[in-house]
């Protein structure tokens, strides 16, 4: 993550983008529940496919969220959803990270993805006409760090199309502020980045848990005990895996997994 990204990727970062309906309910009640767990909504979607689906994506203002995490905000999520009973019919909660080729939707996201191609679409769209654009991010302009308070409705996404007619300006500056849907593309780049960056986490956290477990340890003398063992990391969810819970009796219960969007 960019110094700029990691300053701005906090738990109340707002987001650019907002859902409707019941969904935009869903995500009012989910985004406070999330915050006292350490996490950050990314997106509520309400899926009508082999009878309704509620997907709640999440993570973590660092952008992991692990199988634990997913079980912790599911946990915490289905009683809330049970007593506010804003879903009529029957449905199953599917809570996921938010995967490799991820949703935009804060400004942090978008300074995280500098140098990656993304797919952007805009509520209304420029002089050209144009609204759809795919494109390598190149930067954010006037990032709205004073007086929006690091919202981001101020910025503009500097984006070098790669879907540019011959006649078309490639390079383009986009309004943040009119964001309808942004998302990154799968590219091969993206996914080393990504393994790069589990491989990463994989390693630092067994080091810093024994590193955690020998101070609480007693010294009785040098050369006496060997060190703590290396504990075993925890699980990453895999990209574009999605972890999903099915509720049962108002405990959700984990299913497995399925391919992401």
């Amino acid at each position: 993550m960019t110094q700029n990204a990691a300053a701005i990727a906090t738990l109340d970062e707002p987001r650019l983008v907002a859902e409707t309906g019941v969904a935009a309910r869903v995500a009012h009640l989910a985004a406070p529940v999330l915050a006292q767990l350490g996490y950050r909504l990314v997106r509520v979607r309400l899926l009508q496919q082999n009878g309704q689906t509620l997907q709640i994506m999440a993570e973590r203002p660092d952008g992991t969220m692990t199988i634990d995490d997913c079980e912790a905000a599911s946990q915490a999520l289905s009683p809330e959803l049970d007593v506010a009973d804003l879903i009529a019919n029957e449905y199953r909660l599917e809570i996921s990270s938010p995967g490799v080729d991820r949703p935009l939707v804060r400004l942090s996201d978008f300074l995280r993805a500098v140098g990656h191609e993304a797919k952007i679409e805009l509520t209304h769209p420029l002089a050209s006409g144009r609204k759809r654009f795919r494109g390598v991010i190149r930067g954010v302009e006037g990032e709205g760090h004073g007086e929006g308070h690091g919202e981001g409705h101020g910025a503009r996404l500097a984006l070098e199309r790669t879907d540019a007619r011959s006649d078309e300006e490639k390079n383009v500056s986009l309004p943040l502020a009119d964001l309808d849907e942004g998302r990154l593309v799968l590219t091969e780049a993206l996914i080393r980045e990504s393994l790069r960056a589990g491989k990463l986490q994989q390693t630092e956290e067994p080091q810093e848990a024994a590193e955690a477990e020998a101070e609480k340890r007693p010294r009785r003398g040098p050369g006496r005990f060997r060190g703590p063992a290396q504990q075993k990391p925890k699980p990453l969810v895999p990209a574009g895996v999605q972890t999903q819970f099915k509720k049962a009796g108002g405990k959700p219960k984990p299913v497995g997994g399925s391919r992401g969007e």
